[in-house]
Parts: structure tokens; sequence; C-alpha cells
């Protein structure tokens, strides 16, 4: 794209003042426990720890959360039985233009296979298990309790 037509998209679409890219400094990548203050990043931790709470009833056991692996991250990463599952947590309010499972595009697919396949050739004793990508669509609602969707093999 060209500079003038940049420009132009970002008379448009500005960037709010409050939006970071680089983590705080001090922050350390790993388990998903020191996440930034901004407001969207406490509603992700916020929704993914209501899909993770959904998923362990469900009897699925945690094996990690907000993994990283190349320049991708998978938000939750369970067992089913013989079966490991990928998760990715997406949350929308009630009126957004499109619903937390729409949010999932194509590309973001591909880079969380692409991840989990990174993270499966470094562990041996996950070679062995059957692989799941799953989707946990979040809808919140101001007066009730978020609505929780488990899209199972979703992609």
């Amino acid at each position: 794209m060209s500079s003038r037509r940049f420009d132009a998209l970002r008379r448009w679409w500005p960037r709010s003042p409050d939006r970071h890219h680089a983590p705080n400094k001090g922050q350390v990548p790993g388990d998903g426990e020191n996440k930034g203050n901004n407001h969207r990043q406490q509603l992700g931790r916020r929704a993914e720890d209501l899909a993770l709470a959904h998923l362990e009833a469900a009897g699925l056991t945690r094996i990690g959360r907000n993994v990283r692996a190349g320049r991708g991250e998978i938000d939750l990463i369970l067992r089913d039985g013989d079966t490991l599952v990928f998760v990715e947590v997406r949350a929308r309010s009630q009126n957004a233009l499109v619903t937390a499972a729409e949010s999932v595009s194509a590309r973001k697919c591909a880079k969380i296979r692409e991840t989990a396949a990174r993270l499966i050739a470094a562990r041996p004793d996950w070679q062995s298990l059957y692989c799941r990508f799953d989707v946990v669509a979040i809808t919140t609602n101001d007066q009730q309790k978020p609505d929780i969707d488990w899209l199972l093999d979703a992609f």
C-alpha cells in the first residue's frame, strides 16, 4: 500500500492514545499471569477465565494457557482423554457487528495450526495424541451472565 493511501487511512481510523503495541516494561511472557493492564487485555483475560472454567467443568484437563511458539500464541491447551485440544477464545458484546465465533478468520486458524505444529514438534510426548481445534465464543450481556458457546472441532 502506498504511503499516501496509508496516510489517508490513518486520518479515518486514528489509533487511540491508550493502545499499546509493545509489552509493558517488566512483563514476562509465560502462562498469562502477567498480562498488561489495558481494558482489552482485561476483557480477554476474563473471557479466558470463563472458557477455562467451562471446559474444566466439562472434564478437560488444563495443560497450558497463553502458550507461545514462534510468532503465534494459543489461548488454551487442554487434554480430553487421548486428544490434545487447542482452544481459541473470542469474546464480543451482544451488539457487536460480528459474533465472537465469526471473528475467527481463516488467517487466524492457519496461524493457530502453525503454532500447534511447532508445539507438537517440540514435545515428543504429544506426537502420539490426536489433535482438535476448538473455539469458545463468549457473548457478553450487560444485564446477565455471558453466553458461552463451545464449538468442538471448529477448524
